[in-house]
């Protein structure tokens, strides 16, 4: 089911035959790089699949979704909109990862941007985050390109992460 276009994407739910086309991307060290938990085996890509499949259970509207490089037709990532409970606040994370041959040509911030307009124009959501790693310049890049402003630094068992915010702007 597709759920948003852009100029040069489809972002559409993720589908079982996606696996394979995730695996590749998961088991990739550079791409998984700015990923507390790294790499992911063929099994733990299958069940984070499979959750995503299922939705949600308290936010179906919510979850990650294939992305898909319209003048190929190739499956190139995912993104979508993670709930989170941050300091007993519910958050909505604007998430991406891409291929690493799409890298440098603004499909990061093209996808997170539909995400973002999204969010706030159908599904009526007032603020947004992004959680980055300090050292991962790219997602900070696109987080300020998104008009957000950095809110603070956290840590967790993972090490330091910074979270980016933007509210909803007035109409």
């Amino acid at each position: 089911m597709l759920i948003l276009e852009t100029e040069r994407l489809l972002l559409r739910r993720l589908l079982p035959e996606d696996l394979d086309a995730l695996y590749a991307l998961y088991r990739d060290p550079e791409i998984r790089r700015y990923f507390p938990d790294g790499t992911l085996t063929y099994e733990e890509t299958k069940e984070e699949l499979e959750w995503f499949l299922n939705g949600h259970p308290r936010h179906p509207e919510l979850g990650l979704w294939a992305t898909i490089y319209k003048p190929t037709n190739q499956f190139i990532g995912r993104c979508g909109l993670l709930p989170w409970t941050i300091e007993e606040r519910d958050e909505v994370e604007v998430a991406y990862l891409l291929d690493k041959a799409f890298w440098g040509q603004g499909l990061g911030f093209e996808a997170a941007r539909a995400c973002a307009d999204y969010a706030f124009n159908v599904l009526g959501l007032t603020r947004l985050i992004c959680m980055i790693y300090p050292e991962n310049v790219a997602s900070i890049n696109v987080a300020r390109k998104l008009g957000m402003m950095l809110e603070k630094e956290m840590k967790d068992e993972f090490g330091s992460y910074l979270i980016y915010s933007r509210n909803k702007p007035p109409v």
